[in-house]
């Protein structure tokens, strides 16, 4: 993709928001934002000549972190912005479009190590900014959408209170049922492909409990085993346990009938040819079903926790706060919801790329 008309488009419009309003100081009331404004603008400038690639690409970030500091360092200064300082806006269109000529260099890095981070590492951070820059540009109330620097203080002075319900949520609620319910979707799966008319009775009833939703049998559970974890993690099971067994039987059923008859012809028993053929063709779909259920056994376990819950608990620590109009916490333990299932799901992802390198989707 060609460049180069999209870093014109951004500096004609980084240099437009110079010259249009920018609140009550303007540009010329903050020099610092100035500086970085033009020192951005130079080097976007700059960037337009043909260098070399690796010079290149250091003169759009350098031009892409002096363009977010100059806003920040503008929106630090009283008021009034939002529409009336449309200089600011204009500003960082021109940056998105400068941010997005960067991204496109990044994304050209070798997808191994580093390289493969680096494009969603600074995605993810240009939306955070943008957030930031927004929130409070036009002065957003902090009871319909705090800042991130309200969220990330509420994560740096109130763990002593959010690591409990983590723990009470996710290592205790969340991995137990995660556990028992793959681990039984598996081993019913296994035994419906022996067993025929289990096979053709569990999986009508899986579209049935499936389409059960959350909010009806959360309840129900809770009454069961009572308003500690154990409830939690029984309604984590009845959610994991039907996509496990049905991506399960999908992939032993992957096996073709050529390899099937070829250890027929070897003589393998049911057992061999379970272990040795239909199970390790079968293990994308079992990975696929695990990577599922990390986000839906997180999901399940915090709305299971607003219908009865002690006083610990990601689900309560939402429903508690929002009572009291604490927005940014309940964006703080969003964020730790986030950050928890993300990485849930990348350590399944790594196991999975260690256990199936052999698939064609790993090959280079």
């Amino acid at each position: 993709m060609n460049l180069r008309p999209l870093r014109v488009a951004a500096l004609l419009l980084m240099m437009a928001g110079l010259v249009a309003p920018a609140g009550a100081n303007g540009w010329l009331g903050g020099r610092a934002a100035l500086a970085c404004a033009l020192c951005s603008i130079f080097c976007a400038g700059a960037g337009l000549r043909r260098w070399d690639p690796i010079l290149e690409g250091g003169l759009t970030i350098l031009a892409v972190l002096l363009g977010a500091a100059a806003p920040l360092i503008l929106l630090d200064a009283p008021g009034p912005f939002g529409t009336a300082a449309p200089g600011i806006w204009l500003f960082l269109t021109g940056w998105a479009l400068l941010l997005w000529s960067g991204l496109s260099i990044l994304s050209r890095l070798p997808r191994h190590g580093a390289g493969a981070l680096a494009a969603p590492a600074a995605f993810g951070v240009a939306l955070l900014y943008l957030w930031q820059v927004l929130v409070v540009g036009f002065a957003v109330p902090q009871v319909l959408l705090p800042a991130p620097t309200q969220v990330g203080h509420i994560l740096a002075t109130r763990m002593d209170i959010l690591w409990p319900d983590f723990q009470q949520t996710f290592l205790k609620a969340v991995l137990s049922g995660y556990a028992i319910g793959c681990t039984a979707g598996f081993l019913v799966a296994v035994i419906a492909d022996r067993v025929p008319f289990v096979k053709r009775g569990l999986l009508p009833l899986s579209g049935l409990v499936s389409a059960v939703p959350i909010v009806g049998i959360a309840p129900i559970l809770v009454m069961w085993f009572g308003f500690d974890w154990q409830s939690k993690a029984a309604v984590v099971v009845v959610v994991t346990f039907f996509p496990m067994l049905v991506n399960t039987l999908a992939g032993l059923a992957a096996a073709d009938a050529m390899q099937r008859d070829l250890m027929h012809s070897y003589a393998a028993s049911y057992a061999q040819t379970l272990m040795k053929l239909r199970l390790p063709a079968a293990l994308p779909f079992v990975f696929n079903a695990l990577k599922i259920n990390s986000t839906l056994a997180l999901i399940a376990a915090i709305v299971a926790e607003f219908f009865g819950s002690p006083i610990l608990g990601l689900g309560f620590r939402i429903s508690a706060e929002v009572a009291r109009l604490n927005v940014d916490v309940v964006w703080a333990v969003i964020a730790i919801a986030a950050l928890a299932g993300s990485m849930f799901y990348g350590v399944i992802a790594v196991v999975e790329r260690a256990c199936t390198f052999w698939h064609p989707s790993y090959r280079a």
